[in-house]
């Protein structure tokens, strides 16, 4: 199994647009360390291709992975698939990029599904535009994407998108993956939104080889800090990383040879490689994810 990074940050992108917080203002002027927004691509074979997520950067990250460049027809590409891990924006505006003819298939849960349609209405959109075929995935439910890869959703939270508002009924809002190459038997785990590490969420990440994990928030009063918020992170889905009921205490016990943040909010110090909370990572064991990352299972 091939897992390739697209990058690592969360909504807003790295630097965000708006934002003059001091990470923010740091990267402007050292633009190498920029970051698009958090997503991977991963392949059984090498040869059909399937994205965690459809970012609004999605285009750019393509044309930056040779893996994902189309050929050698003109109109070929590897790119087969979208597994959606919510129906928040960030994730799921790059669907509207993708929609120049090709052949695809996007998976999210029934409520995500839902709200791309009556919400959001990239269904309808997209449809227009592309031969889409729109599956819904099962908690639980094993799925087969290529000859070796298979994929498993699991729940981690049930925070439906804000545009969803009132709207919004019970569901699986909020899911992780497991991907099992079936020849291999290499494990990887994609879970950007996690907000607690509890008994279900250990269990998904035990045997693993590889955990991309929500890395969102060093602190879970991060954005009343920076000042450019007042919403807690759990609030927001996100349990921190740090402190003794963060997520790296926990990530740092798992056998896994190699555990790496994903979804890491432009205020968060971990991005700054020369910083402290990176070298305490460091010390633990945990990388920070980079789009160029690649992973071998």
């Amino acid at each position: 199994m091939l897992v390739h990074c697209l990058g690592v940050a969360a909504g807003g992108g790295y630097p965000q647009w708006n934002c003059a917080c001091p990470g923010c203002r740091e990267v402007r002027t050292a633009p190498e360390r920029a970051s698009a927004h958090a997503g991977l691509a991963v392949s059984g074979t090498g040869d059909r291709w399937f994205l965690l997520n459809a970012t609004p950067d999605v285009h750019h990250q393509i044309n930056s992975d040779p893996s994902l460049h189309p050929g050698p027809g003109a109109r070929e590409t590897p790119v087969a698939g979208v597994l959606l891990t919510d129906a928040e924006f960030d994730h799921t505006i790059g669907l509207l990029v993708l929609r120049e003819g090709s052949s695809l298939e996007v998976f999210g849960t029934a409520p995500v599904l839902a709200a791309l349609t009556d919400h959001f209405p990239v269904r309808d959109l997209v449809s227009d535009y592309a031969d889409v075929r729109w599956r819904e995935v099962e908690i639980g439910k094993p799925v087969d994407l290529d000859e070796r890869l298979q994929v498993t959703a699991f729940a981690t939270g049930s925070k439906p998108p804000r545009y969803v508002g009132h709207h919004a009924g019970p569901g699986d809002w909020e899911i992780g993956y497991v991907l099992h190459d079936q020849v291999s038997g290499g494990t990887a785990v994609y879970a950007p939104s996690v907000p607690s590490w509890d008994e279900h969420f250990a269990e998904q990440v035990a045997d693993a080889d590889c955990v991309f994990v929500d890395g969102t928030f060093w602190t879970d009063d991060e954005m009343s800090r920076s000042g450019t918020g007042d919403r807690p992170g759990r609030s927001m889905g996100h349990m921190p990383v740090s402190g003794a009921d963060g997520s790296a205490r926990h990530l740092a016990a798992l056998p896994a040879r190699r555990k790496i943040y994903v979804h890491v909010n432009n205020t968060n110090p971990i991005l700054d490689e020369g910083s402290a909370e990176r070298a305490e990572l460091a010390a633990l064991g945990i990388e920070v994810g980079r789009a160029g990352l690649e992973v071998e299972l």
